[in-house]
């Protein structure tokens, strides 16, 4: 590649190559509530649920990994059918036949599902090449059995769709540069569509936030609160450095929101995390209110006459 097509190339395209469609966040509830409202892609692995969400809460599973250490691949696409994610982690490739079989499974899957973006991880340099070329790579890193920078060099993968799973945003980021940067010999740079993180709540554990010049103490926050101090200085270190969507914002995840943030019994006021779990209800031709139980629900609705809409 010349040097004129070079310049071109990293002065239009780098920065969309390292803009991500997706920051992923794999865990249960409730802190995968306070992601998904940050505006992180959430989901569970196959043989996880969410646990007990709350009542009033519905956050979806948009990405679905696969067991690693125990991989099915008849169970994993049981799994996909019940929850339809936008995201699947089919599965790790060991060799160049399992590259082709994974694809295999992939385009069968999509035939079916053909918006699902799906994910195959090489653990080998052969099945690289084995992978279809509209598929996305995982880039293994974290605590991965096998780590990418064992069996390749960074050049096999540029040019192809890449996801990297595991390890700290700032690893992440120095990977994401040595996949996207220009480089001598002329590579293309690879397409970052995501990364994935889940180490924050070990640190919340040990009484630590993650900050991207170090870990901070938490001493004086719950385990809830700290790991959501991680993900906001994760979403704020991935906008600084241009990876963070461009279209992803923050959604609630309540089911359902009062016309004001009051319980309907007292009118006190009911912040977030209290309307996780609370009972809301619309009215015909009416207001939405908020209740903390049913015996709140049924002593308004008989003093107001009020019924509920359909």
């Amino acid at each position: 590649m010349s040097s004129e097509a070079r310049a071109s190339w990293s002065a239009s395209t780098i920065d969309s190559a390292q803009r991500a469609d997706w920051i992923g966040f794999l865990h249960r509830s409730p802190f995968v509530i306070d992601a998904f409202a940050l505006g992180f892609s959430v989901g569970i692995r196959e043989d996880y649920t969410y646990q007990q969400t709350p009542r009033n809460v519905d956050v979806p599973v948009q990405i679905l990994d696969n067991d690693f250490r125990d991989p099915d691949i008849n169970r994993y696409l049981q799994r996909f059918q019940q929850l339809e994610p936008n995201v699947a982690m089919l599965g790790d490739a060991y060799s160049r036949d399992e590259g082709r079989e994974y694809s295999r499974t992939a385009r069968e899957l999509k035939a079916s599902f053909p918006d699902v973006e799906i994910i195959i991880v090489p653990k080998c340099r052969e099945a690289i090449d084995a992978i279809d070329e509209d598929l996305i790579l995982g880039y293994p890193m974290g605590y991965s059995d096998k780590t990418a920078d064992e069996y390749t060099n960074i050049v096999d993968w540029r040019g192809r769709r890449v996801h990297l799973l595991g390890a700290s945003p700032p690893k992440q980021y120095q990977t994401i540069q040595e996949l996207t940067q220009p480089r001598v010999t002329g590579e293309e740079p690879a397409d970052i569509v995501g990364v994935d993180w889940n180490g924050i709540h070990l640190a919340a554990q040990k009484g630590e936030f993650f900050h991207p010049d170090g870990y901070r103490t938490a001493d004086h926050l719950s385990i809830r609160e700290t790991v959501k101090r991680s993900l906001e200085q994760i979403r704020r270190y991935w906008r600084s450095a241009g990876v963070w969507p461009d279209q992803t914002t923050g959604i609630s995840p309540l089911k359902t929101e009062p016309m004001d943030p009051v319980w309907a019994v007292d009118g006190s006021h009911a912040d977030g995390r209290a309307l996780e779990d609370a009972i809301v209800v619309e009215y015909e031709d009416g207001p939405t209110l908020a209740y903390r139980d049913d015996h709140e629900r049924a002593r308004i609705e008989y003093c107001e006459g009020l019924t509920p809409a359909e």
